[in-house]
Protein backbone atom coordinates (compact mmCIF):
# COMPACT_ATOMS: atom_id res chain seq x y z
CA UNK A 1 0.00 0.00 0.00
CA UNK A 2 1.41 3.47 -0.73
CA UNK A 3 1.45 5.70 1.81
CA UNK A 4 1.05 9.29 0.12
CA UNK A 5 3.85 10.78 2.50
CA UNK A 6 4.37 14.63 1.96
CA UNK A 7 7.17 16.75 1.09
CA UNK A 8 6.52 20.59 0.97
CA UNK A 9 8.89 23.26 -1.16
CA UNK A 10 8.18 27.43 -0.17
CA UNK A 11 10.39 30.22 -2.02
CA UNK A 12 10.76 33.41 0.28
CA UNK A 13 11.79 37.21 -0.90
CA UNK A 14 14.21 38.75 1.23
CA UNK A 15 13.27 41.85 2.06
CA UNK A 16 15.08 44.99 2.81
CA UNK A 17 12.72 46.59 5.81
CA UNK A 18 13.63 50.16 5.20
CA UNK A 19 13.07 50.43 1.29
CA UNK A 20 10.80 47.53 1.05
CA UNK A 21 13.50 46.32 -2.45
CA UNK A 22 14.28 42.77 -2.53
CA UNK A 23 18.13 42.25 -1.20
CA UNK A 24 20.92 40.21 -1.54
CA UNK A 25 21.24 38.05 2.02
CA UNK A 26 24.79 37.15 0.32
CA UNK A 27 23.84 33.84 0.80
CA UNK A 28 24.05 34.32 4.78
CA UNK A 29 20.41 33.68 5.75
CA UNK A 30 21.46 29.64 3.86
CA UNK A 31 24.90 30.27 5.69
CA UNK A 32 23.48 30.64 9.46
CA UNK A 33 20.06 29.11 8.85
CA UNK A 34 21.78 25.60 7.82
CA UNK A 35 23.43 25.30 10.95
CA UNK A 36 19.84 24.00 12.99
CA UNK A 37 17.81 23.54 9.45
CA UNK A 38 20.81 21.39 7.32
CA UNK A 39 19.49 20.81 3.69
CA UNK A 40 16.06 21.70 4.86
CA UNK A 41 17.18 25.25 3.20
CA UNK A 42 18.42 26.37 -0.07
CA UNK A 43 19.65 29.45 -1.99
CA UNK A 44 18.28 29.65 -5.91
CA UNK A 45 19.05 31.38 -8.73
CA UNK A 46 18.80 34.85 -7.63
CA UNK A 47 20.28 36.04 -4.42
CA UNK A 48 17.20 37.71 -2.29
CA UNK A 49 15.61 34.23 -2.61
CA UNK A 50 15.70 31.69 -0.12
CA UNK A 51 14.14 28.23 0.06
CA UNK A 52 12.98 25.88 2.56
CA UNK A 53 12.17 22.14 2.49
CA UNK A 54 10.22 19.71 4.76
CA UNK A 55 11.52 16.71 5.55
CA UNK A 56 9.44 13.53 4.80
CA UNK A 57 6.11 13.70 6.39
CA UNK A 58 3.94 10.97 7.38
CA UNK A 59 0.83 13.26 7.31
CA UNK A 60 -0.79 17.36 7.01
CA UNK A 61 -0.11 17.71 10.37
CA UNK A 62 3.83 16.91 10.04
CA UNK A 63 3.92 18.29 7.45
CA UNK A 64 2.31 21.66 9.29
CA UNK A 65 4.78 21.93 11.99
CA UNK A 66 8.03 21.64 9.86
CA UNK A 67 6.75 24.45 7.85
CA UNK A 68 5.95 26.08 10.79
CA UNK A 69 9.67 25.61 11.83
CA UNK A 70 11.22 26.65 8.48
CA UNK A 71 9.38 29.83 8.33
CA UNK A 72 10.45 30.61 12.13
CA UNK A 73 14.57 29.92 11.60
CA UNK A 74 14.49 31.78 8.25
CA UNK A 75 12.63 34.82 9.58
CA UNK A 76 14.89 34.96 12.79
CA UNK A 77 18.30 34.79 11.03
CA UNK A 78 17.04 37.40 8.55
CA UNK A 79 16.14 39.73 11.38
CA UNK A 80 19.42 39.31 13.05
CA UNK A 81 20.76 40.23 9.78
CA UNK A 82 18.32 43.02 9.63
CA UNK A 83 16.52 41.52 6.46
CA UNK A 84 12.75 40.46 6.52
CA UNK A 85 11.37 37.46 4.45
CA UNK A 86 7.93 37.60 2.66
CA UNK A 87 5.71 34.98 1.02
CA UNK A 88 4.07 36.22 -2.12
CA UNK A 89 4.36 34.94 -6.01
CA UNK A 90 6.44 38.10 -6.94
CA UNK A 91 7.68 41.08 -5.63
CA UNK A 92 4.94 44.29 -6.00
CA UNK A 93 8.01 46.48 -7.24
CA UNK A 94 11.08 45.40 -7.37
CA UNK A 95 12.69 44.91 -10.82
CA UNK A 96 14.54 41.62 -11.55
CA UNK A 97 17.48 43.73 -13.83
CA UNK A 98 19.03 45.15 -10.52
CA UNK A 99 18.60 41.56 -9.14
CA UNK A 100 22.46 39.48 -8.26
CA UNK A 101 22.37 35.47 -9.55
CA UNK A 102 23.81 33.32 -7.29
CA UNK A 103 27.27 31.99 -8.12
CA UNK A 104 26.81 28.45 -8.87
CA UNK A 105 27.45 26.25 -12.27
CA UNK A 106 24.24 25.07 -12.83
CA UNK A 107 22.92 28.54 -12.58
CA UNK A 108 25.50 29.74 -14.63
CA UNK A 109 24.32 27.46 -17.13
CA UNK A 110 20.44 28.16 -16.94
CA UNK A 111 21.19 31.34 -17.02
CA UNK A 112 24.03 31.15 -20.32
CA UNK A 113 20.88 29.02 -21.94
CA UNK A 114 18.32 30.45 -21.17
CA UNK A 115 19.38 34.19 -21.54
CA UNK A 116 16.85 37.44 -20.36
CA UNK A 117 13.94 34.26 -19.29
CA UNK A 118 16.24 33.07 -16.73
CA UNK A 119 17.85 36.65 -15.40
CA UNK A 120 13.84 38.44 -14.96
CA UNK A 121 12.54 34.63 -13.67
CA UNK A 122 11.93 36.16 -10.41
CA UNK A 123 9.18 34.41 -9.02
CA UNK A 124 8.28 32.64 -5.60
CA UNK A 125 6.47 29.07 -5.78
CA UNK A 126 5.07 26.37 -3.38
CA UNK A 127 5.91 22.73 -4.67
CA UNK A 128 4.18 19.61 -2.94
CA UNK A 129 5.50 16.15 -3.19
CA UNK A 130 3.05 13.60 -2.59
CA UNK A 131 4.64 10.02 -2.16
CA UNK A 132 3.63 7.84 -4.69
CA UNK A 133 6.26 4.71 -5.66
CA UNK A 134 4.69 2.78 -8.31
CA UNK A 135 5.79 5.02 -11.08
CA UNK A 136 2.79 3.67 -14.18
CA UNK A 137 -0.06 4.58 -11.34
CA UNK A 138 1.80 7.80 -10.90
CA UNK A 139 1.72 8.59 -14.69
CA UNK A 140 -1.95 7.73 -14.25
CA UNK A 141 -2.54 9.92 -11.60
CA UNK A 142 -0.44 12.91 -13.45
CA UNK A 143 -2.72 12.12 -15.85
CA UNK A 144 -6.36 13.09 -14.41
CA UNK A 145 -5.22 15.54 -11.94
CA UNK A 146 -4.50 17.63 -14.62
CA UNK A 147 -8.05 18.39 -14.38
CA UNK A 148 -8.34 20.12 -11.11
CA UNK A 149 -4.84 22.04 -11.29
CA UNK A 150 -6.84 25.31 -12.86
CA UNK A 151 -9.23 25.27 -9.71
CA UNK A 152 -6.38 24.79 -6.64
CA UNK A 153 -4.31 27.37 -8.24
CA UNK A 154 -6.92 29.64 -8.33
CA UNK A 155 -6.91 29.84 -4.08
CA UNK A 156 -3.17 29.70 -4.51
CA UNK A 157 -3.03 32.92 -6.48
CA UNK A 158 -0.80 35.60 -4.75
CA UNK A 159 1.20 37.78 -7.40
CA UNK A 160 -0.94 40.70 -8.99
CA UNK A 161 1.80 42.82 -8.65
CA UNK A 162 5.09 42.75 -11.00
CA UNK A 163 7.40 45.64 -11.04
CA UNK A 164 5.84 48.30 -10.40
CA UNK A 165 2.11 47.54 -12.07
CA UNK A 166 -1.06 46.04 -10.95
CA UNK A 167 -0.89 43.31 -13.77
CA UNK A 168 -4.73 43.06 -13.70
CA UNK A 169 -3.96 39.34 -13.14
CA UNK A 170 -4.26 37.47 -9.96
CA UNK A 171 -1.22 35.17 -10.96
CA UNK A 172 1.50 37.18 -12.83
CA UNK A 173 4.25 34.78 -11.40
CA UNK A 174 2.74 31.93 -14.11
CA UNK A 175 2.96 34.90 -16.46
CA UNK A 176 6.50 35.16 -16.03
CA UNK A 177 7.64 31.65 -16.02
CA UNK A 178 6.05 30.91 -19.41
CA UNK A 179 8.71 32.40 -20.99
CA UNK A 180 10.59 28.62 -19.80
CA UNK A 181 10.57 26.04 -22.15
CA UNK A 182 8.86 22.71 -20.70
CA UNK A 183 6.40 24.61 -18.00
CA UNK A 184 2.90 24.63 -18.00
CA UNK A 185 0.56 21.21 -17.94
CA UNK A 186 2.07 18.55 -19.45
CA UNK A 187 0.73 16.37 -22.08
CA UNK A 188 -0.60 12.74 -21.85
CA UNK A 189 1.66 10.10 -21.27
CA UNK A 190 0.61 6.02 -21.94
CA UNK A 191 2.54 4.89 -18.75
CA UNK A 192 6.17 5.29 -17.20
CA UNK A 193 7.63 3.91 -20.38
CA UNK A 194 6.13 6.32 -22.91
CA UNK A 195 7.14 9.21 -20.37
CA UNK A 196 10.84 7.72 -20.33
CA UNK A 197 11.35 7.89 -23.91
CA UNK A 198 10.00 11.48 -24.00
CA UNK A 199 13.10 12.00 -21.21
CA UNK A 200 15.49 9.98 -23.33
CA UNK A 201 14.70 11.69 -26.40
CA UNK A 202 15.26 15.17 -24.52
CA UNK A 203 18.67 14.26 -23.12
CA UNK A 204 19.97 12.39 -26.50
CA UNK A 205 19.36 15.91 -29.14
CA UNK A 206 20.75 17.72 -25.89
CA UNK A 207 17.76 20.02 -25.07
CA UNK A 208 18.33 18.73 -21.29
CA UNK A 209 20.97 16.98 -19.37
CA UNK A 210 18.48 15.38 -17.28
CA UNK A 211 14.28 15.32 -16.59
CA UNK A 212 14.39 17.58 -13.42
CA UNK A 213 14.79 20.93 -16.39
CA UNK A 214 11.14 19.44 -16.90
CA UNK A 215 9.00 22.07 -15.18
CA UNK A 216 5.31 21.26 -15.74
CA UNK A 217 2.50 22.31 -13.25
CA UNK A 218 2.95 18.56 -12.27
CA UNK A 219 5.45 16.19 -13.06
CA UNK A 220 6.17 12.28 -12.17
CA UNK A 221 9.23 13.22 -9.84
CA UNK A 222 12.27 11.66 -11.75
CA UNK A 223 14.51 10.46 -8.83
CA UNK A 224 12.36 10.83 -6.04
CA UNK A 225 9.46 8.70 -5.48
CA UNK A 226 6.45 11.22 -5.92
CA UNK A 227 4.26 13.16 -7.84
CA UNK A 228 5.16 16.93 -7.42
CA UNK A 229 2.82 19.72 -7.71
CA UNK A 230 4.57 22.90 -8.90
CA UNK A 231 1.76 25.39 -10.04
CA UNK A 232 0.53 27.32 -7.43
CA UNK A 233 1.82 30.29 -6.00
CA UNK A 234 3.78 30.49 -2.56
CA UNK A 235 0.65 30.85 -0.58
CA UNK A 236 1.13 34.28 2.31
CA UNK A 237 -0.09 32.34 5.29
CA UNK A 238 1.27 29.05 6.14
CA UNK A 239 -2.42 27.86 6.64
CA UNK A 240 -3.37 28.32 2.95
CA UNK A 241 0.23 26.30 2.48
CA UNK A 242 -1.32 23.79 4.42
CA UNK A 243 -4.73 23.28 3.23
CA UNK A 244 -3.82 23.34 -0.35
CA UNK A 245 -1.13 20.81 0.61
CA UNK A 246 -3.77 18.85 2.35
CA UNK A 247 -6.45 19.25 -1.07
CA UNK A 248 -3.49 17.86 -3.19
CA UNK A 249 -2.45 14.85 -1.29
CA UNK A 250 -6.25 13.56 -0.71
CA UNK A 251 -6.93 14.50 -4.74
CA UNK A 252 -4.06 11.55 -5.38
CA UNK A 253 -5.45 9.11 -2.75
CA UNK A 254 -8.77 9.76 -4.58
CA UNK A 255 -7.25 9.53 -7.84
CA UNK A 256 -5.22 5.98 -6.70
CA UNK A 257 -8.30 4.35 -4.98
CA UNK A 258 -10.66 4.76 -7.74
CA UNK A 259 -7.78 3.70 -9.94
CA UNK A 260 -7.92 0.52 -7.95
CA UNK A 261 -11.61 -0.02 -8.72
CA UNK A 262 -11.07 0.00 -12.25
CA UNK A 263 -13.01 3.60 -12.09
CA UNK A 264 -11.23 7.15 -13.45
CA UNK A 265 -11.43 10.30 -13.44
CA UNK A 266 -12.21 11.48 -17.37
CA UNK A 267 -8.89 12.62 -18.93
CA UNK A 268 -8.92 15.74 -21.06
CA UNK A 269 -6.88 17.35 -23.73
CA UNK A 270 -4.74 19.60 -22.50
CA UNK A 271 -5.67 22.44 -25.00
CA UNK A 272 -8.76 22.54 -22.98
CA UNK A 273 -7.15 22.69 -19.53
CA UNK A 274 -5.20 25.59 -20.44
CA UNK A 275 -8.10 27.51 -21.36
CA UNK A 276 -9.36 27.20 -17.16
CA UNK A 277 -5.30 27.65 -16.34
CA UNK A 278 -5.56 31.21 -17.69
CA UNK A 279 -8.66 32.27 -16.26
CA UNK A 280 -7.15 30.69 -13.25
CA UNK A 281 -4.36 33.29 -13.46
CA UNK A 282 -6.61 36.24 -14.60
CA UNK A 283 -9.15 36.04 -12.00
CA UNK A 284 -8.32 33.84 -9.34
CA UNK A 285 -11.04 32.39 -7.44
CA UNK A 286 -13.43 35.59 -8.24
CA UNK A 287 -14.23 34.21 -11.78
CA UNK A 288 -15.82 31.32 -13.70
CA UNK A 289 -14.03 27.86 -15.29
CA UNK A 290 -15.06 25.34 -17.44
CA UNK A 291 -17.12 22.55 -16.43
CA UNK A 292 -16.24 20.36 -18.99
CA UNK A 293 -18.55 17.74 -18.41
CA UNK A 294 -21.60 19.90 -18.72
CA UNK A 295 -19.59 21.91 -21.38
CA UNK A 296 -20.66 25.48 -19.41
CA UNK A 297 -19.10 28.19 -17.68
CA UNK A 298 -19.29 27.79 -13.76
CA UNK A 299 -18.52 29.92 -10.73
CA UNK A 300 -14.99 29.26 -9.80
CA UNK A 301 -15.96 28.89 -6.39
CA UNK A 302 -19.01 26.37 -7.03
CA UNK A 303 -16.50 24.23 -8.61
CA UNK A 304 -13.94 24.30 -5.69
CA UNK A 305 -17.05 23.41 -3.53
CA UNK A 306 -17.41 20.04 -5.79
CA UNK A 307 -14.27 19.50 -5.38
CA UNK A 308 -13.95 18.84 -1.83
CA UNK A 309 -17.30 16.88 -2.27
CA UNK A 310 -15.11 14.65 -4.43
CA UNK A 311 -12.11 14.37 -2.39
CA UNK A 312 -14.82 13.94 0.93
CA UNK A 313 -14.25 10.63 1.55
CA UNK A 314 -10.43 10.01 1.81
CA UNK A 315 -10.07 12.99 3.92
CA UNK A 316 -10.54 11.39 7.23
CA UNK A 317 -8.20 8.97 7.14
CA UNK A 318 -5.94 10.93 6.02
CA UNK A 319 -6.51 13.27 9.48
CA UNK A 320 -6.59 16.38 7.02
CA UNK A 321 -10.41 17.86 7.92
CA UNK A 322 -9.14 20.62 9.82
CA UNK A 323 -6.44 21.39 7.21
CA UNK A 324 -8.86 21.83 4.34
CA UNK A 325 -11.55 23.51 5.90
CA UNK A 326 -9.10 26.23 5.40
CA UNK A 327 -10.31 26.61 2.07
CA UNK A 328 -13.74 27.68 3.33
CA UNK A 329 -11.54 30.88 5.10
CA UNK A 330 -9.81 31.57 1.90
CA UNK A 331 -13.08 31.58 -0.77
CA UNK A 332 -14.43 34.20 2.01
CA UNK A 333 -11.49 36.50 2.98
CA UNK A 334 -9.81 35.91 -0.57
CA UNK A 335 -6.73 34.94 -2.01
CA UNK A 336 -3.30 36.54 -1.44
CA UNK A 337 -3.91 38.15 -4.30
CA UNK A 338 -7.11 39.83 -3.52
CA UNK A 339 -5.98 40.47 -0.28
CA UNK A 340 -2.90 42.38 -1.72
CA UNK A 341 -5.05 44.51 -4.00
CA UNK A 342 -7.34 45.55 -1.04
CA UNK A 343 -4.42 46.93 0.66
CA UNK A 344 -3.09 48.50 -2.48
CA UNK A 345 -6.66 50.27 -3.05
CA UNK A 346 -6.78 51.74 0.37
CA UNK A 347 -3.34 52.68 1.02
CA UNK A 348 -2.20 53.32 -2.76
CA UNK A 349 1.10 52.25 -1.50
CA UNK A 350 2.90 49.12 -2.62
CA UNK A 351 5.45 49.52 0.27
CA UNK A 352 2.45 48.92 2.45
CA UNK A 353 1.47 45.94 0.31
CA UNK A 354 5.12 44.83 1.11
CA UNK A 355 5.12 45.34 4.63
CA UNK A 356 1.49 43.68 4.84
CA UNK A 357 2.84 40.33 2.93
CA UNK A 358 5.43 40.24 5.37
CA UNK A 359 3.44 40.41 8.32
CA UNK A 360 1.26 37.95 7.25
CA UNK A 361 4.27 35.90 6.29
CA UNK A 362 4.68 35.35 9.91
CA UNK A 363 1.07 34.70 11.08
CA UNK A 364 0.81 31.71 12.95
CA UNK A 365 4.83 31.41 13.79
Amino acid sequence: MEKFTLGVEEEYMVIDPVSRELKSHEHKIVDIASETLNDNVKAEMHQAVVEVGTNICKNVEEAHAEIRRLRKTVSDVAQSLGLRIGAAGTHPFSHWSTQLITPNPRYDEIVNEMQEAARSNLIFGLHVHVGIADKNMAIHIMNTVRYFLPHIYALSTNSPFWEGRNTGFKSFRTKVFDKFPRTGLPDYFNDWDDFKNYVNLLIRTNCIDNAKKIWWDVRVHPFFDTIEFRICDVPMLIEETIAITAVLQALVVKLYKLRLQNMSFIVYNRALLSENKWRASRYGIEGKLIDFGKQAEVDTRVLIHELLEFIDDVVDELGSRKAISSVNKILEQGTGADRQLAVFQKTSSLQKVVDYITEQTLVGV
